[in-house]
């Protein structure tokens, strides 16, 4: 168990939190929501110690071990994968450290022997001789590979390194597990594995993720975060919104019914109150008017953007032809022989581990890039927008907001540009913020307000929601379901993909594409099929030999 007593957290003068008090208990998983600034990671590092609160306590049930998903991806650098891993029981780790010391000296001492003796008890209690294969098995269910587990962590590139630092808070079955944003650069497989080890998760964990989808998944409860106020609910995302939604109507409707009274007493009174034979019943109209309170019901600190992409001209129907298009990269071939023809009503995800390959034909498509083998066509109709993987040199410039949106504007008008701001919540002083300082989620905005000013019919996005807060990326979500053009698209949002594609591209590790007209719960239920099927036939052709 693990509980906030009174917590008060301060920046500077502003209070983020203000006596909270919460309890999370062993068995439950609770998603910790609220808005971008609400303090959701910091509540994590309070919680787990790396913040120290302004005033109040955090309690946590005593010999219970506490484990947090570290953000800082270069700590561990000189350090190989396996021992950062099972690094994550430090005890633990320490007592492996001391052991092989010990049986290192060349001058073992009868000392050494008695301390190594006690080493080993506490050792085995620890399931220490199965420390190595649970943590292959962590590393091997995220998709790290046998042949990475000895290197150095600073030999892996980013995503496989987080990857790590996620097998390292899960390691060793903490009693108290805390995992901020898990799901950022996991694939598919990995984010699969992820939601059944943490339903099957018997202590407590505080997940914090934009993953609608992942939320309702793993999650029991819901913890809420609004105006430096945590409400916990009983249920998983969906049904925190459903019941919130329902709390604020009932609110409304009470006002409502409350505000009818008030005016019907103060009529009465208005009317009677200067008459003899009804001023008894004037004066207990009064003292009824004066007991009527009316709920305090404090608008949310959620925003949601106005994301609406409305094209300038309509699509015909030759949209896009790719024939036998191939690239290799650094000896990777990364595309072998892509061939596809969009339709005008097509909204395509594109899905599959080979992220780097997505981002190579999305770049080749866009031309940033020219494919070694093959071609591709635009009909004479269409205008392409594009959302990048890596974005920042469209912001190493000093413009401020409103003029770096001026630039890609095909109406010169401050006016008018600074509509399309305001829908992304830039109001008007935001707009003379320099674009080199903004935050991840403020260059994400401002790349949509660009996609959205452009006018076109055809949209191409390279993970969109990372950066986004849950409003942001629901009010993404309902734009693009709106949208009257093409979408080629990816994204790890599960939801997001369930409710926008109509057709599913894979690229495979080798490059080809496995291409179908399905939805995105359809293609991964035909997956999981074939999957088994693969490995019941390899089963029968074992049993019979």
């Amino acid at each position: 168990m693990i509980a906030a007593n009174n917590v008060t957290y301060r920046v500077g003068k502003k209070a983020l939190f203000e006596e909270v008090n919460i309890k999370f208990t062993e068995g439950n998983c609770y998603g910790l929501i609220g808005a971008n600034g609400a303090g959701k990671s910091t509540f994590l590092k309070i919680l787990s110690g790396q913040l120290d609160t302004s005033s109040g306590e955090i309690a946590i049930t005593p010999g219970q071990r506490l484990s947090f998903l570290e953000q800082d991806h270069f700590k561990y650098d000189e350090f190989p994968v396996l021992d950062t891993v099972i690094g994550g029981n430090q005890r633990l780790y320490e007592i492996m450290k001391e052991k092989e010391a010990i049986y290192a000296k060349e001058d073992f001492s009868d000392e050494d022997g008695i301390r190594a003796s006690e080493l080993e008890g506490e050792f085995a209690e620890m399931n220490g001789w199965e420390a190595e294969s649970d943590a292959e098995t962590l590393l091997n269910g995220l998709g790290i590979d046998a042949e990475f587990h000895h290197e150095l962590m600073k030999n892996l590139d980013g995503p496989v390194k987080v990857k790590v630092l996620l097998a390292r808070a899960l390691f060793g079955n903490p009693d108290i597990l805390l995992l901020d944003e898990p799901t950022n650069h996991l694939d598919l497989d990995a984010i699969e594995w992820l939601e059944e080890f943490l339903i099957n998760f018997e202590n407590t964990i505080i997940v914090v993720s934009h993953d609608r989808y992942f939320l309702n998944k793993v999650c029991t409860h819901t913890a809420d975060i609004d105006y430096g106020k945590i409400t916990l609910f009983a249920g998983n995302y969906d049904f925190w919104y459903e019941s919130s939604q329902l709390i604020i109507q009932q609110r409304k409707e009470a006002n409502k019914k409350k505000e009818e009274k008030i005016k019907e007493l103060q009529e009465f009174i208005s009317r009677f109150s200067a008459n003899a034979s009804k001023s008894k019943q004037a004066t207990s109209r009064k003292r009824a008017l004066e007991k009527i309170e009316l709920d305090d019901i404090k608008p949310s600190s959620r925003k949601y953007p106005y994301v609406d992409f409305r094209p300038d001209r309509e699509i015909g129907n030759e949209v896009l032809t790719v024939e036998n298009l191939s690239k290799t990269i650094d000896g990777v071939k990364v595309l072998d022989n892509i061939s596809f023809v969009l339709g005008h009503d097509d909204k395509v995800a594109f899905v599959g581990a080979n992220e780097r390959a997505i981002t190579t034909l999305f770049q080749i498509l866009m031309g940033e890039m020219e494919p070694d083998e093959g071609n591709y066509k635009w009909g004479v109709t269409t205008s392409q927008a594009y959302f990048p993987k890596d974005y920042n040199k469209d912001f190493d410039n000093d413009y401020n907001i409103t003029e770096w949106l001026t630039g890609y504007s095909p109406v010169k008008d401050v006016t008018y540009v600074r509509g399309f701001l305001g829908r992304m919540l830039f109001p008007g002083e935001d707009g003379v913020k320099k674009v080199r300082v903004l935050s991840g989620g403020e260059k994400v905005r401002c790349l949509l307000s660009r996609m959205m000013i452009s006018g076109a019919n055809c949209l191409v996005l390279d993970e969109p929601t990372n950066h986004l807060d849950m409003e942001s990326i629901t009010a993404l979500n309902n734009g693009l379901i709106k949208f009257k053009g093409v979408e080629l698209f990816t994204c790890h949002d599960h939801q997001f993909v369930q409710t926008t594609a109509n057709r599913i591209m894979e690229i495979t590790p080798e490059g080809n594409l496995i291409d179908k007209i399905t939805t995105y719960d359809e293609y991964l239920a035909s997956s999981e099929s074939a999957r088994k099927s693969i490995v019941y036939t390899a089963d029968r052709e074992d049993d019979d030999m």
